[in-house]
């Protein structure tokens, strides 16, 4: 378990700057689509009550604030690994809520306006969005949020108080190295 929390605490930030975009990219989708479900209620509470997902009121607004901070965290790079792992599994969710009934025929949301309305390739045109995020996040779950994240910032920051390599797992920290008592 210490070796996940290390893991997951201490991403690499000497990637390259352009993982900049893939950041902007996700994290701007998670944080406009955050706001959306509290802003229209067609896309929040209205949405998660038509998909039958249990108590709507609390599960669209918990998602809404998870996209809403979770895509700041990845707009910015700080804690990018972290914010991650949930946005996986919501995406998951998301996709095995909506897309098996439009599969089978039987969704109850609005079907797409042209064809193919239903089946396997409606299904695959649908996905689209959901699967590049999912695809991106995994990116930054396993690349780091890159050279110009507030992760790197910090990391830089931390280095330059005097630690200079980063902390092994099982070894503990000696904080006052770095002016800290």
């Amino acid at each position: 378990m210490n070796k996940l929390f290390f893991w997951l605490m201490n991403p690499p930030t000497d990637g390259p700057k352009s993982i900049l975009l893939l950041r902007l990219m996700a994290g701007g989708v998670f944080f406009w689509e955050g706001i959306l479900k509290f802003v229209y209620v067609n896309q929040g509470v209205g949405r998660f009550t038509k998909l039958g997902i249990p108590f709507p009121h609390f599960t669209a607004s918990f998602i809404g604030y998870l996209e809403i901070v979770g895509g700041l965290l990845l707009l910015t790079g700080l804690m990018t690994r972290l914010i991650a792992i949930p946005f996986v599994g919501e995406m998951i969710v998301a996709i095995l809520s909506t897309k098996i009934s439009l599969y089978l025929g039987t969704s109850p949301l609005p079907l797409p306006p042209a064809p193919p309305q239903v089946g396997f390739w409606a299904v695959l045109h649908e996905i689209r969005s959901d699967y590049a995020q999912i695809l991106t996040v995994v990116f930054l779950l396993v690349n780091g949020p890159g050279k110009w994240s507030l992760d790197a910032m910090l990391l830089r920051k931390w280095r330059k108080g005097g630690i200079s390599e980063r902390v092994q797992p099982g070894r503990s920290l000696d904080l006052s190295a770095a002016g800290s008592h």
